[in-house]
């Protein structure tokens, strides 16, 4: 003979039924914080002030190592802290020119865009702020290969007022 279950097992059935399925179906959110780094070659282009257009090919050379830790608050914020140590080649001579402190803050958008507004402190004596537009050109499961635009902002060391520009490739993990 078939008896009916009573209400309180029947709801307890029902329960353990659509936990397992919700577990079987449902997608792992992100969950945040989350803590994420990063390593780059910067290029920079060259620079304006009121001296006129410096390029980075001619007579002297510089090339940036920036690496640095992301700390996501949420899928659209988070604050960032990079170090950028740089190297200047000049006359045949190669030299640790300046490392760069970093700190900013990143607004992220839809298919991989992200803006960062950064302040900046040279050891050459040099502060300012950096503006810098990046987009994921290649996400992987676990690392994204990216590309950077920064327009570094800088005042300081007796020297005029400048901004430039470059151009990043790096790999976030």
């Amino acid at each position: 003979m078939f008896t009916i279950p009573k209400p309180t097992c029947l709801r307890s059935i029902l329960f353990i039924a659509f936990f397992i399925i919700g577990t079987l179906f449902t997608v792992k959110a992100q969950s945040y914080p989350k803590v994420t780094g990063y390593f780059a070659v910067l290029n920079p282009i060259g620079h304006w002030n009121k001296h006129g257009f410096t390029d980075n090919f001619s007579g002297v050379y510089t090339i940036g190592f920036p690496f640095g830790m992301n700390i996501l608050k949420s899928e659209s914020f988070g604050i960032s802290f990079e170090v950028v140590p740089s190297i200047r080649s000049e006359h045949g001579i190669s030299k640790v020119n300046s490392v760069l402190f970093h700190p900013g803050a990143m607004f992220r958008f839809k298919y991989g865009f992200t803006f960062i507004g950064r302040a900046a402190f040279e050891t050459s004596g040099r502060f300012g702020l950096t503006p810098v537009f990046n987009q994921v050109i290649i996400k992987g499961k676990h690392t994204n290969m990216y590309v950077a635009l920064p327009f570094p902002i800088r005042f300081g060391n007796d020297q005029p007022v400048s901004i430039g520009t470059g151009i990043q490739l790096g790999i976030g993990f």
